[in-house]
């Protein structure tokens, strides 16, 4: 046998075989490109920090700002006692979870009917619809919220992306109830076409209970903020309708997308 001759003759791969292997790198790039793409996607977290990172401009140094509840609302008061240590006067709290949190950042709160009118109002949302229509009060401080909400000249809305809906009414609307009427408000809201539950063991800051009115499409926000504020025995209603949002600021993946109406 002549080794040295058939070490010397080209090899020459099947085209079947060629096929073969182009056939998985392309699909392996694939799954590679998938994975990346999936890593690079923000955590729901993040996109809570660049929205509240985003609402900081609207701070003006020395003022007295309102600051709501929730998940995004935590991430604002750490960044506002971060990047602006000491710029604000004070802050009016909308419950006793943010003041705590706020005084352990150092940030001075104070009483709405100490603070007069507020510049800003800074807090999250359950829901918004595109034209700033608000479900609010997951967190239970509905009531404070809005009265804080009324006595700002702007309201800016800090969320993630998820939050933007074209009809609000899939996350269940919180209504504040005195507890001696539970059944009777719980019937009224029965009536309206949605399915109540009572939010048990929980109290709000004010002492009263929650209702959550699953099943709700929410066509016309301001007419059920009025019938539902009309009902005997109803502090308030997780409706931000009459009080919309003046901006919106909205983390993703993308970044930070701001809506104004």
């Amino acid at each position: 046998m002549n080794t040295a001759g058939a070490l010397g003759n080209s090899y020459v791969m099947p085209a079947g075989l060629i096929d073969s292997i182009a056939m998985t790198f392309a699909s392996s790039l694939v799954k590679m490109r998938r994975f990346a793409d999936w890593y690079q996607l923000m955590h729901p977290e993040e996109k809570k920090k660049i929205a509240a990172l985003a609402a900081l401009e609207y701070v003006k140094p020395g003022s007295i700002i309102g600051i709501g509840t929730g998940s995004t609302v935590n991430h604002f008061i750490d960044l506002l006692a971060e990047k602006m240590p000491g710029e604000i006067e004070a802050a009016v709290s909308s419950s006793e979870a943010s003041t705590e949190r706020m005084q352990q950042q150092g940030i001075r709160v104070i009483e709405l009917n100490d603070a007069g009118r507020l510049s800003i109002y800074v807090d999250g949302a359950d829901e918004s619809s595109h034209q700033l229509h608000l479900i609010k009060g997951g967190g239970g401080a509905l009531t404070r919220e809005k009265i804080i909400a009324a006595a700002s000249d702007q309201f800016i809305c800090i969320a993630d992306e998820s939050k933007l809906v074209d009809t609000l009414g899939n996350f269940p609307l919180p209504v504040e109830v005195i507890p001696m009427a539970r059944n009777l408000v719980w019937q009224a809201l029965k009536g309206l076409g949605g399915n109540p539950a009572w939010r048990e063991e929980f109290v709000t800051d004010n002492g009263n209970i929650i209702l959550d009115i699953h099943g709700l499409r929410i066509d016309n926000p301001l007419e059920l903020e009025d019938q539902i504020n009309q009902i005997t025995g109803v502090v308030s209603v997780g409706l931000f309708a009459r009080r919309p949002a003046n901006v919106l600021i909205l983390g993703g993946d993308s970044g930070v997308q701001k809506i104004e109406v």
